[in-house]
């Protein structure tokens, strides 16, 4: 993981203070005062290599995200007890003073002068001086702990407490980026269009009369019918966009993936189809979706069709565009989406090869996720991020019960539906465990919890 700013800061509280003898508020003002900074490397994440078709969806080595942040082992000063006291002088006038209180005193023979000061301490307080007597009041558990002869302890403790104030602002994190999914808008407007695959539009052309007016119209439908896993932003100065996010259909090797898209209307919109261009990262994983962006579909005319298959200017809308995306071309067996394989879906080599399709559909299909993840589309941050906190351990769940036999699309949120009743290849096995612990870490990284017990052993 990488590292965090972490500010160790004081390192005794005025509780512990109050707990200290006369000649250790000193060493406890000292404390008071030491700050250790460890500094921190960030990657960040911006969307701006999304346009190209061959954008680099090759991951950076977790090497230096994991290299653990370690203390100073040399102890620079602090093994030195010569700081942590005052000089010879204040000894002296620490010992005038308590004598002129005694000679002040005046009792009667055999009783015993009484002096706060002189008490029996608390208990786990020792009074003997030097640092191996310094006692820290934890104040997160009501206890005293001895210090050491170096401030080793005292490092152990305030690192303690620095712990407990990461989790909490980890966990205040969490919270902020579930609150942001659940108030993710499936259907919004927004402003800046420069990332847009389709930014430059169409120069020259002028819209029809009725285009702007059919845009409105199909703003409103997608507002009004949009599924809850399809979600959409148009622009406000640019009504010839817009950008959707499509959620992988559960019982196909898309399952929990995300799939973004960029549309275009055209100026002679709607009598002709909108143009669909699709963020590939470079990797076919369907028939369908060609590693160029490009999306072939009878309904947006890039592919043969019948009747109602091809787009209908006065019928068709963009909301049947994506939804038939999502269940025609995000199906389970994505094979028999080729030309020339559905005459084969019935045969035992068909069969067969529908599987082995599936097995590497479903790898491309995480390395989708982590570009996704890695480099979330404008406006779809949160959507990104609170989709796999929440989806993380469903996905490693499949990826473990696929390695032991699961077919693939058998698992939805962590169970499996049908009992493991295939054997997949070797190479398949051995592409999902290259896959897990890269997943484990993208995933804890984004805030998930209870993934580290899919992390595989190197």
């Amino acid at each position: 993981m990488a590292a965090s700013d972490v500010e160790i800061g004081e390192f005794a509280s005025e509780g512990s203070q109050k707990m200290l003898n006369h000649n250790e508020v000193a060493m406890s003002k000292d404390f008071g005062k030491s700050v250790i900074v460890v500094g921190s490397t960030s990657e960040s994440l911006n969307s701006d290599h999304l346009n190209g078709p061959n954008s680099d969806l090759s991951c950076h080595s977790d090497d230096d995200a994991n290299k653990a942040v370690d203390f100073d082992e040399d102890g620079a000063d602090y093994d030195s007890d010569d700081y942590m006291y005052d000089d010879d002088d204040d000894d002296e006038n620490d010992y005038l003073s308590m004598q002129a209180q005694f000679d002040d005193v005046d009792l009667p023979p055999g009783v015993e002068a009484s002096f706060s000061w002189l008490k029996d301490p608390a208990p786990g307080v020792n009074t003997q001086a030097g640092p191996s007597s310094l006692n820290i009041y934890d104040p997160t558990n009501g206890e005293n702990h001895a210090a050491a002869t170096s401030s080793s302890t005292v490092l152990t403790w305030a690192g303690a407490t620095v712990k407990e104030q990461e989790e909490k602002e980890q966990e205040g994190k969490e919270d902020q980026v579930l609150r942001n999914f659940q108030n993710f808008k499936r259907f919004d407007t927004v402003d800046d269009f420069a990332d847009h695959h389709f930014n430059s539009g169409f120069s020259g052309q002028q819209p029809t009369k009725t285009w702007a007016k059919k845009i409105q119209e199909e703003w409103k439908i997608l507002e009004n019918n949009l599924p809850d896993t399809i979600y959409v932003r148009v622009y406000e100065t640019r009504m010839d966009l817009l950008r959707a996010i499509i959620v992988g259909p559960a019982g196909t090797p898309y399952h929990d993936g995300l799939f973004v898209f960029d549309i275009l209307f055209p100026p002679a919109y709607p009598d002709v189809p909108p143009m669909v261009y699709y963020y590939s990262g470079g990797l076919r994983i369907n028939p369908n979706l060609y590693d160029c962006g490009k999306v072939c579909l009878s309904l947006l005319n890039t592919w043969t069709g019948k009747g109602n298959e091809k787009w209908i200017p006065k019928q068709s809308t963009m909301l049947q565009v994506l939804v038939s995306i999502q269940a025609l071309i995000l199906n389970a067996h994505p094979y028999f989406n080729e030309p020339g394989y559905a005459k084969s879906k019935d045969s035992a080599t068909g069969r067969t090869k529908s599987k082995e399709y599936n097995e590497n559909v479903f790898i491309l299909s995480l390395k989708t996720m982590i570009y996704t993840l890695r480099k979330p589309p404008k406006y779809f941050e949160d959507f990104v991020a609170g989709h796999f906190h929440l989806r993380a351990h469903d996905i490693l769940s499949a990826c473990k019960a696929y390695m032991e036999g699961a077919e693939i699309g058998s698992v939805a949120k962590g169970n499996v539906l049908t009992e493991a009743g295939t054997s997949h290849r070797s190479e398949f096995k051995e592409a999902v465990a290259r896959m897990m612990n890269g997943l484990v870490n993208h995933f804890v990284r984004n805030g998930s919890k209870d993934c580290e017990q899919f992390r595989l052993p190197c």
